[in-house]
């Protein structure tokens, strides 16, 4: 048999994990069942650098040794495929998304499948797969025929809304709905025709169509999320974002906010996970109240936390956005109120909440009526008041709100005292201690007490109540983009219908090219014929033209993987309920606010329609840290095209250059192949230090402009798929953020090869015994499974590697061949190097794959020491080592200490005074 070889044994096993279905999962109630998840990725065209695999190759250890443990796993894979790069790149070349799509999946395929993953590719998804979105649309359905009572906190279907409006009308419905609902009977309702009844529905359905202030992006020609606008830019393109008002479809995330927040404490995540959903939600208790504007009928709705600081209140700000900002808006302050909100139109809501420095605004000439003190409060637009946070106008108090502070300094407004010796000479004071001053009846009162009494006031006068406020807004749910799932909707007499289910899937149409109509409508606007007719109905009715967003598809993806070829439901009831919810999730943190809090609120409304058991997807979720990127750089010589070594360059006035990793090998150049990197490098001189060039370094994001990125072919090309998957465990706590140093990956690759080496005698051929094995053998293997299976339970798998490199030394030592401590090691490792030690179990005679072996038990009694050291102190200091048998008493450790020479030396004949034995630790004698 030869040395070990990666390039022949890693395409081996992975054909046979392949050809024999090796990792496919079905329901069996006979074996407990784990469900191993990864966050599934987005197939860019670049491919994957090392970096991410790291939570794959996490959740594959797991999975393996989940098998070794009795599980049934299911580990499975799929891309979310659907997405604006592949969209752009249609733009630019005029090739259909489908077929970027399907050449980056099949890359990524390839490079997961050498890194030796156990995925049951049988169960793979694609969410751009009509057999795949004809689920998705289904889901959309089930959401847009439901609506959400309070009463009895859950969502039910939409008809049993309906009959309660046919009976009873709507004065006792406790709903999530519109505000702008008027109060109706039984009698009104079934007066209605068929199209009122229809758009008053749509005020309650959990997915509605509404006018709503979107992050418009021209030239993407689409709505673009919160989290895809970066300081007014987007994220993807970098093209400037404005805020305006679309007619788009929305989800009722609003009516879970509360339930959203309850499931976080019945979840293992972590703390500071939790705690961005918590503040994402953003649940306030305070009171809402009517500000009446002054010669006019409209009145000014407000939320606040601190209505005890009402007589405080010396302005309102309205959000440009606001519909009110236009109605208030007097004609001489109409050209300064447009320009400013034309210019707020081009900042994100992000930006306007962080940036705390720039103060802005505009009066609009009205103003409201305090309704505590009957006072004129001029109302004002700025930018720092969002339309989709609570009412789209704030009570302005500028002693306790540093903004409202900022802003009234800045435009030279009052500011007035309303709690007792708050110091406001230079800010505000946001303090709830002390008690009210200027504040009329609430007056000596504590903030509190005044709280409470302002509300009671509030509710007696009319004006006002107490309330709860989330700063969650219902999520967008449209793209004006061609790749992405069209919603399953018509438009009769231009109200939203439902098509039939069994016309699911609504496939996306070819079109000429995947920009908006000259008319501005969405690319599936170009599509001939996309139209619908009902059962029926002889009428061909348009479709909706917009597209799913790209969350949609990745809100539920868990469930299909449990039952991927299922035709007649998106999930089969009982295969549901036998793989429950995820046991373990992986991935990354950015997805705390996005897919994460949509997948649990998805989540929540297929388990009150009863289409799953539990309420929440995820059990575990844990979130990998970056493998960041370790520059190399060179330094270019000013004026020259030479290049001098890192230790010479302070002899020069230099520039420094990003140079390709792949040129560097310890830091050390390849000089003649970075002179065939560029074309301007041919002719590259180079100042050496003893003959070579020492390069410069510096941890990075990964970046192909950094040229950091490194390739995982490259490395599985050269070092094999066992050394990647063990090197980064052994980088560092999977949460943590860790640089990729190549340098370091010797040291894993002479592991493998010294553990090959212990199941091969000097000629390369298979030597193991069948003797029995010394306690020392068992020793070294015991620790190391006691520490692996701990280690995995826990998640830390950079302490594992450690252990398994010091297990094989301790065995080299050894001269260890014995085939029952062998066996047992390379089960123990497997799940971390899969290859090698599939081909080693191959080598001792197993015909079947090693992750049906089962794990070996750690057996406590082979750590047991037959001997203890025990250091023996004479007044503090040591002055002997005493080898003891383990099991000796007190009395007898104590009379080999006072029989020792060297002991016997120091006491110089004196009796000790006191003598103290710690059994299994030390000695010591005082004299």
């Amino acid at each position: 048999m030869a040395d070990y070889n990666h390039r022949n044994i890693e395409p081996k096993w992975q054909r046979f994990w392949n050809d024999n279905d090796t990792f496919k999962a079905s329901k069996d109630t006979a074996k407990p069942k784990f469900y191993a998840l990864d966050m599934f990725p987005y197939p860019s065209g670049a491919g994957l650098h090392v970096g991410h695999p790291l939570g794959y190759i996490a959740s594959d250890i797991v999975s393996r040794f989940k098998r070794n443990k009795g599980f049934n796993v299911l580990h499975p894979m799929g891309f979310d495929a659907f997405g604006l790069p592949a969209e752009q790149y249609a733009i630019q070349t005029g090739q259909h998304p489908a077929i970027t799509t399907k050449e980056n999946i099949a890359r990524y395929k390839e490079q997961l499948k050498n890194i030796g993953f156990a995925f049951d590719w049988d169960k793979e998804v694609q969410t751009c797969d009509p057999s795949y979105y004809k689920w998705t649309q289904w889901i959309f359905m089930q959401i847009f025929n439901s609506w959400y009572d309070y009463n009895t906190q859950k969502a039910q279907h939409i008809d049993t809304l309906i009959d309660i409006f046919s009976k009873n009308g709507n004065a006792n419905v406790n709903a999530a709905c519109d505000e702008d609902i008027p109060e109706f009977s039984a009698e009104e309702w079934n007066a209605w025709t068929e199209k009122e009844q229809q758009l008053l529905l749509l005020k309650y359905r959990l997915t509605y169509l509404s006018e709503t202030a979107v992050n418009w992006c021209p030239e993407l020609g689409t709505v673009l999320s919160n989290d895809e606008v970066k300081d007014g830019f987007s994220e993807r393109g970098g093209y400037p974002v404005i805020r305006k008002n679309m007619r788009q479809w929305s989800m009722r995330i609003t009516a879970y906010a509360q339930r959203l927040l309850d499931g976080l404490e019945d979840i293992d995540w972590t703390e500071p996970l939790k705690e961005m959903q918590r503040n994402w939600i953003g649940k306030s208790i305070g009171a809402e109240l009517a500000f009446q504007v002054e010669d006019s009928d409209i009145k000014i709705e407000v939320f606040t936390t601190r209505i005890d600081t009402i007589f405080g209140v010396t302005f309102l700000s309205l959000a440009p956005e606001s519909e009110l900002t236009q109605a208030l808006t007097t004609p001489d302050q109409k050209e300064a109120v447009e320009a400013y909100v034309q210019q707020a139109a081009t900042r994100s809501e992000r930006d306007r909440m962080s940036d705390v420095k720039s103060i802005s605004g505009v009066f609009t000439g009205s103003y409201a009526i305090n309704p505590y003190n009957g006072e004129k409060t001029p109302v004002w637009v700025a930018d720092y008041v969002l339309a989709g946070y609570g009412t789209g106008a704030v009570m302005a108090v500028p002693c306790g709100d540093q903004r409202d502070y900022d802003f009234a300094k800045h435009f030279d407004l009052p500011i007035v005292p309303v709690i007792a010796g708050a110091d406001i000479s230079e800010k505000a004071d946001a303090t709830k201690e002390g008690t009210m001053i200027n504040s009329d009846f609430l007056n000596g009162l504590s903030c509190q007490d005044a709280i409470a009494k302002a509300i009671e006031f509030a509710e007696e006068n009319r004006v006002g109540k107490g309330k709860i406020n989330y700063r969650l807004r219902d999520a967008i749910f449209a793209r004006q983009r061609y790749w992405g799932e069209p919603v399953p909707v018509y438009f009769k007499d231009d109200v939203p219908h439902l098509v039939d289910e069994n016309d699911l899937p609504i496939v996306l149409p070819e079109i000429d090219k995947y920009l908006p109509t000259e008319d501005g409508d969405p690319p599936l606007g170009r599509a001939e014929n996309f139209t619908y007719s009902p059962k029926g109905d002889d009428a061909v009715y348009p479709l909706e033209m917009s597209t799913m967003p790209g969350w949609a598809g990745s809100s539920w993806y868990w469930y299909r993987y449990m039952d991927a070829h299922n035709e007649e439901a998106f999930i089969d009831k009982e295969v549901q309920a036998y793989w429950g919810n995820v046991d373990l999730y992986i991935g990354g943190s950015e997805h705390a606010t996005g897919h994460l809090l949509y997948s649990r609120f998805w989540n929540k409304i297929l388990f009150d329609l009863g289409h799953v058991d539990q309420q929440e997807p995820f059990k575990k979720l844990i979130n990998q840290g970056m493998i960041q990127g370790r520059s190399n750089f060179v330094y270019r010589v000013k004026g020259t095209n030479k290049f001098v070594s890192k230790g010479l360059k302070a002899d020069y006035e230099t520039i420094d250059m990003h140079v390709d990793v792949s040129l560097c090998y310890n830091d050390v150049l390849d000089t003649e192949g970075f002179k065939k990197w560029r074309p301007d490098l041919a002719d590259a001189e180079f100042i050496l230090e003893e003959g070579k060039y020492h390069c410069g370094w510096e941890v990075e994001k990964m970046s192909k402009s950094k040229y950091n990125v490194v390739n995982p072919d490259d490395i599985i090309e050269r070092y094999g798929a066992d050394t990647l998957r063990l090197y980064e465990m052994f980088l560092g706590p999977l949460e943590q953020f860790k640089p990729w140093n190549t340098n370091g990956i010797d040291g894993v690759n002479k592991f493998l090869r010294k553990l090959w080496k212990l199941f091969h005698d000097e000629q390369g051929n298979l030597a193991v015994s069948d003797t029995e094995p010394s306690k020392a053998e068992l020793k070294a293997l015991h620790k190391t499974i006691k520490k692996a299976q701990k280690d995995i339970e826990r998640y830390s798998f950079n302490t594992s590697v450690s252990t398994f490199m010091i297990c094989v030394n301790e065995l080299s030592a050894l001269k260890c061949n014995n085939k029952n401590v062998l066996q047992d090691l390379i089960v123990v490792i497997s799940p971390y190097a899969p290859h090698i030690t599939e081909e080693l179990w191959s080598l001792l005679g197993h015909s079947e794959s090693i992750i049906n072996a089962a794990y070996p038990k750690f057996n406590e009694a082979f750590l047991a020491e037959d001997e203890l050291t025990y250091p023996v102190m004479v007044n503090g200091k040591m002055r002997a080592k005493l080898q003891l048998p383990a099991d000796f008493s007190k009395e007898q450790i104590e009379a080999a200490a006072l029989a020792n020479e060297n002991v016997q030396k120091w006491l110089e004949g004196a009796t000790p005074k006191k003598v103290i034995v710690v059994p299994k630790k030390i000695v010591n004698l005082v004299v």
